[in-house]
């Protein structure tokens, strides 16, 4: 009765709400559509605030698994950003920010540019001591290279005017006359474009914003590959940042180096060049730079990018163009290595030159004491031997006869032999030896006593050793026999 009592009531609640639904029309809509329309700004935000996040939850998810597991850890890093990034070729115009080819910003340029790198290029070159290998290379790529043919420079990146004062130290001041065929550079927004003023000095020295975290897709990445793209000089640090050890070592490269080579119409020249001693001019904290340093910088040979060349068009997969930029990638920070191996030997060349420099000065400065210390009057040569201005004129030689004394045979030699010991022997000194050879007679044997000096001392301590072992032998073996 009960269970044949519910179905009516079941039935006429049915009945009920399908009469409101008729009345009102409520119908359920589905909204996830909205999301998947690729034509509006929302969207391609939302993508990438979807990827940044899909990114750092699968990266965090390799960091656990390489916890566990550390011989798949480079193999999960790699598997989680590849599938979590979207790489493709974003082809960029000449023109993207029209703001830098303005006429004011074209006459700022023109007049900024040379007078800072004139001022940098006096400062390197007049106040301190610049050693330059392999210049030619940058000088032939920058003025030689055909029209409309891009050029990318890469360096280390040591200290924070590292930019203006390396570039102006590799080329002539009249190359720097030429606003235009200068470099382009990158700079961090949070340090040079901080306020109006710093940004309209930065951009009249042709520096280009970029932020940091943004990726390789940003605003300033696609600015540099106009640049690029319009045949321009463009200078990139692969490192992103400063050496966090002072210069010691590279730092590995970043990826957006490899797409301005990648991405670009034309296919750069790309020249790399590694410099050190900047981190003794201006070292962190530091904001005036210092003088009396030395800074040597080894420019190397154009890197080859022809092989990573290939067709990709649209229908080819994303994951195919990272591959290319982290070829490119691994190229530059490799040849940076090499780069930086070869700047360190020339360093420590350098280094062991001065101070084998140094010693031979301090040994010289000892011979030298010595020579004014030996008394050469008592060799009868001490008017041509001494250096005080009083003894460099000689008396007239009036004792010339003297040196013919005529002694009686009676009387006993021994006088005879002591006034030709005392009187002739100086005389015939003076006139057969020559002083330059007894400066030289008188350095060798200052080395040889120097030598003979240290080898005499440690015998005399084995003979030592060795004449004490003898005596308690000889003691030991004494007490023996008397008391036998």
């Amino acid at each position: 009765m009960a269970a044949g009592g519910g179905a009516p009531w079941a039935e006429q609640a049915r009945v009920v709400g399908t009469q409101i639904r008729n009345r009102f029309r409520v119908a359920p809509v589905d909204r996830r559509w909205l999301w998947r329309r690729a034509d509006g700004r929302a969207f391609e935000a939302v993508r990438r605030w979807s990827d940044r996040v899909r990114a750092l939850v699968q990266r965090s998810r390799s960091v656990d698994q390489s916890s566990t597991s550390p011989a798949t850890s480079s193999e999960a890093a790699a598997n989680s950003s590849s599938s979590a990034l979207r790489f493709y070729r974003k082809k960029v115009g000449k023109e993207v920010d029209g703001i830098e080819e303005s006429v004011i910003f074209r006459s700022l340029q023109a007049l900024a540019v040379p007078l800072i790198g004139n001022a940098c290029y006096v400062f390197m070159h007049g106040l301190n001591s610049v050693q330059i290998y392999g210049a030619e290379k940058l000088h032939q790529a920058l003025q030689e290279r055909a029209k409309g043919k891009p050029l990318l420079t890469v360096s280390n990146h040591v200290a924070a005017m590292d930019d203006p004062f390396i570039i102006a130290s590799l080329l002539p001041p009249s190359v720097m006359l030429q606003a235009q065929k200068l470099r382009w550079t990158l700079c961090a927004t949070d340090h040079c474009f901080t306020n109006p003023v710093l940004s309209t000095f930065f951009r009249s020295v042709k520096v280009l914003p970029v932020s940091r975290g943004d990726g390789i897709y940003q605003k300033g990445m696609d600015m540099a590959l106009s640049k690029l793209n319009s045949g321009g000089w463009v200078h990139i640090f692969p490192e992103g940042s400063r050496s966090r050890d002072g210069g010691k070592t590279v730092a590995p490269a970043k990826r957006g180096v490899g797409r301005l080579i990648m991405d670009a119409d034309s296919l750069p020249i790309v020249i790399p060049f590694v410099h050190t001693g900047m981190q003794d001019i201006m070292p962190v904290g530091k904001r005036i730079p210092t003088a009396g340093k030395r800074v040597i910088v080894v420019v190397g040979d154009p890197i080859n990018f022809d092989d990573l060349i290939i067709d990709n068009s649209d229908g080819t997969q994303h994951i195919s163009r990272g591959i290319l930029y982290d070829k490119a990638t691994e190229r530059i920070g490799q040849r940076l290595q090499e780069l930086k191996a070869e700047v360190d030997r020339l360093a420590a060349e350098q280094q062991s030159s001065e101070q084998q420099k140094h010693y031979i000065q301090n040994i010289k400065d000892d011979v030298y004491r010595l020579w004014q210390q030996v008394d050469w009057e008592a060799f009868g040569i001490g008017s041509s031997m001494s250096s005080e201005p009083s003894s460099i004129e000689e008396p007239p030689k009036q004792a010339k006869p003297e040196l013919h004394l005529e002694v009686e045979p009676s009387i006993n030699q021994a006088p005879s032999a002591a006034i030709s010991y005392d009187v002739v022997v100086p005389h015939w000194f003076h006139r057969h030896v020559d002083p330059s050879e007894l400066m030289g007679f008188a350095a060798r044997g200052l080395f040889k006593n120097n030598r003979l000096l240290d080898e005499g001392y440690r015998e005399l301590q084995q003979q030592a050793t060795l004449n004490a072992w003898w005596g308690s032998q000889a003691n030991s073996a004494a007490s023996r026999w008397s008391t036998a």
